[in-house]
């Protein structure tokens, strides 16, 4: 277990990283009054970006990383098992609504759906759950509300997003080995019968730390160990969050966003161009309806719904989150299945 000292420091320095971002941010402003010392254009550009994004989804996965924390201690298999039907297709349906619980974002979701999987959480359940939450939450369906009203586009968000959550997670039923889906043995769902987990290899030393993390409550438990096992979570998620950010940050700078937008009253092409956005922009979904009202005199409804559906559920920053929980071709089938998904969608909606 962590120590107190040892916990301060690390959630100090996480508290010194953002103050850093933002102090970073506004250095930037401070020496572009200097035109001796102005920034270049592009780089200012990088900098601004990246930070927007980055703040914004530290914050969301730390509440999915503290989420996951208070699961770990206070959350028992028996909970899990309580919680998720014995029908693998009603625990998938379960599963994509769980964000009515757990209210987090695609940034949130991540180590939280891996906790879960450690409480034995079913594989497809887990995979309905990382889909849906991100929109199927109290708070999305409240910022969509307010942006778009009682109206087709916030019903259409809500349905089609529990649908593609539900088939996706439905179609990994036909894998019953968690060996070819997920990245360590120590995820697997504790619920499997002893003769469907197959033998590993020796563990590495994180399985080890999430193994006994995984029974922490079972020995002194409490808000400190919580708090433990979420910072761990943190800073082993931040670093896929990280690199999806500096990669999503380059692909808004340099990709030209003003050819996508010209392009927007094809009824296939403006589909196209706004997946291609949700999955550059990496927009919190908490936040994207409001994005999306700005395209919606622009493009089809079609492709705004395609937008609001698909962002959520997969961008960059998440596919490189998504690696730290499954197997790199399960990640690619994903965010093939999904781009598939929110194209039927827009075409269907156009």
């Amino acid at each position: 277990m962590m120590s107190r000292p040892r916990l301060i420091v690390i959630l100090t320095i996480l508290l010194l990283l953002i103050l850093g971002t933002i102090a970073l941010d506004n250095l930037i402003l401070g020496i572009n009054l200097i035109p001796e010392l102005s920034l270049p254009d592009t780089m200012q550009t990088f900098v601004t970006i990246f930070l927007g994004v980055f703040i914004e989804a530290a914050a969301f996965l730390l509440i999915g990383s503290l989420a996951s924390g208070f699961v770990a201690v206070y959350v028992s298999n028996e909970d899990i098992a309580r919680l998720i039907p014995r029908n693998p297709i009603l625990a998938t349906c379960v599963g994509a609504l769980i964000g009515m619980i757990f209210p987090v974002c695609e940034c949130g979701v991540v180590p939280l759906v891996r906790r879960l999987y450690q409480k034995g959480l079913p594989i497809s359940a887990g995979i309905a759950f990382l889909l849906g939450a991100p929109v199927l939450n109290p708070v999305v369906i409240a910022s969509t509300y307010a942006a778009f009203g009682n109206s087709t586009v916030l019903w259409a968000r809500l349905g089609f997003t529990f649908v593609i959550a539900v088939g996706v997670g439905l179609v990994f039923l036909s894998q019953p080995d968690p060996a070819k889906i997920l990245l360590r043995p120590n995820l697997f769902p504790r619920l499997f019968a002893p003769n469907q987990i197959p033998i590993q290899e020796k563990a590495t030393a994180n399985d080890e730390i999430d193994h006994k993390h995984s029974h922490v409550h079972e020995s002194s438990g409490g808000l400190q160990q919580a708090l433990t096992i979420a910072t761990d979570e943190f800073f082993d998620m931040g670093r896929y969050m990280i690199f999806g950010t500096l990669l999503s940050t380059s692909m808004q700078l340099f990709v030209p966003q003003s050819t996508l937008l010209s392009i927007g009253t094809n009824p296939v092409l403006s589909v196209v161009a706004m997946l291609i956005l949700a999955y550059v922009l990496s927009v919190c979904s908490t936040v994207d309806a409001f994005l999306a009202l700005n395209f919606v005199n622009t493009f089809t409804t079609g492709s705004v719904i395609a937008f609001l559906v698909f962002g959520p559920m997969v961008d960059i920053k998440s596919t490189m989150m998504f690696l730290g929980v499954y197997q790199r071709r399960v990640v690619v089938y994903l965010v093939a299945l999904l781009a598939l998904s929110g194209l039927v969608v827009g075409l269907l909606m156009t």
